[in-house]
């Protein structure tokens, strides 16, 4: 007997995807780094920077020696020479003297801080003028204030972005050991699919979850495999979810967990030994008819085949799974967002959580989240709309002018 929808709270969902382990993993370049998980925790072999550092054009002086200057009553210091760039100064400056140093330049012993150029007049080719006076360390990047010697940089399970790639580069670090990205198949189901380049019939529409799905795997960090349209068939599901999970690390399958007599989703699942059916729909909407199995160590989400719902379960759960098994850590629902208020009111069914596709609207001074409707079947609300907005299980509804958080597409 089918058991169907005793649905579990969005957040139970996230400690299930917990259980999965993480892929391999394998040592990249940096070149091939970018939003790559770490495996390692990374720290720095040496002091960054490992001098004081100019961070300005000007003169290295004691900054007591410009205390009380301005251009009424300057303080006049003595040039005694010129810091090369990439070169360790081999003198000590003594009170009332100063040296000339450019941007990166390493500050010689005896001085603290830098005087800007444009707060400097030449009295004559030994004498300097300085007009305005300049506090400890002003325009000085210390000895080890980017990072300390064995101190922590990154933590295993970081995501690289462009900005961390930098450091690496700086500690000379030009490999780093990363998670493999996981491998995710889709495979959409239904009599009714036919692929995007042939002309559908009546009652036939195109592959849209397969492309659509895939981009998003992309976009979360995973590698797409598509794996073609399946009829609604016992025995090629199955056949299709064997080939696939030999290749994959997620399966996908868009369409056939709903309630109709032909979805065969469940039934394939609980074919395979050592397989474990988790649950079979979520207090969510659009969504709520969602599995999620594991057959050995490899997940099967089934996912409803309207384009909106899919893609919502792909952005609340699919994305953190996909993101979970390639090593990255989160928190739920910790997503990007952007505060709003309500254009308008917005009804909601207690005791589940609703996801409502918005705009974001500037009126004003004011960002208002309009509301985008449409039936989960219908593509063109995602397309419009910038986020969607989720009211709480607890809730029945939103109000005009209530504040709100938009998750952010």
């Amino acid at each position: 007997m089918k058991v169907f929808f005793s649905t579990i709270h969005p957040k139970e969902v996230f400690k299930i995807i917990e259980k999965f382990d993480s892929v391999g993993e394998e040592t990249v370049s940096i070149e091939r780094a970018l939003k790559r998980v770490l495996a390692e925790d990374v720290l720095s072999p040496m002091n960054i920077p490992g001098f004081n550092r100019a961070t300005m054009d000007g003169y290295a002086v004691n900054s007591k020696d410009t205390f009380g200057a301005s251009e009424a009553v300057p303080a006049w210091l003595k040039i005694i020479g010129e810091v090369k760039m990439g070169e360790v100064p081999d003198f000590k400056v003594d009170r009332g003297e100063a040296v000339k140093i450019s941007t990166g330049g390493m500050l010689p012993a005896g001085t603290d801080a830098v005087v800007m150029l444009e707060y400097t007049q030449h009295v004559d080719e030994t004498t300097i003028e300085v007009l305005k006076p300049v506090a400890p360390l002003e325009h000085v990047i210390q000895f080890n204030e980017d990072f300390k010697e064995r101190g922590q940089i990154f933590e295993k399970g970081y995501r690289l972005r462009p900005q961390d790639l930098g450091i690496l580069a700086t500690i000379g670090k030009s490999k780093v050991l990363v998670y493999k990205r996981p491998i995710v198949a889709v495979v959409s189901t239904g009599d009714e699919i036919i692929p995007i380049d042939e002309t559908p019939r009546l009652g036939q529409i195109r592959d849209v979850n397969s492309y659509t799905l895939s981009a998003m795997i992309e976009d979360a960090g995973g590698l797409p495999l598509k794996m073609g349209i399946i009829k609604d068939e016992f025995k090629a599901l199955k056949e299709i979810c064997i080939k696939a999970l030999n290749k994959a690390d997620i399966l996908l399958l868009s369409g056939g967990s709903s309630v109709g007599t032909r979805d065969y989703v469940l039934e394939v699942i609980s074919s395979f030994e050592n397989s474990e059916t988790f649950f079979h729909g979520v207090s969510v909407s659009p969504g709520k008819p969602t599995i999620l199995a594991r057959i050995e160590n490899k997940a099967i989400w089934g996912l409803p085949g309207q384009v909106t719902s899919a893609m919502i379960v792909f952005l609340l759960f699919v994305k953190r799974h996909i993101q979970w098994i390639g090593g990255q850590r989160f928190f739920p629902f910790s997503f990007k967002k952007a505060k709003a208020k309500m254009a308008r009111n917005v009804a909601s069914v207690q005791g589940r959580e609703d996801y409502i596709r918005v705009k974001l609207i500037k009126v004003g001074e004011e960002i208002l989240a309009e509301p985008i409707f449409g039936k989960s079947g219908l593509i063109s609300p995602m397309i419009k709309a910038d986020g969607l907005l989720r009211v709480d299980i607890s809730k029945e509804g939103l109000y005009k002018g209530e504040e709100v958080e938009v998750i952010l597409f």
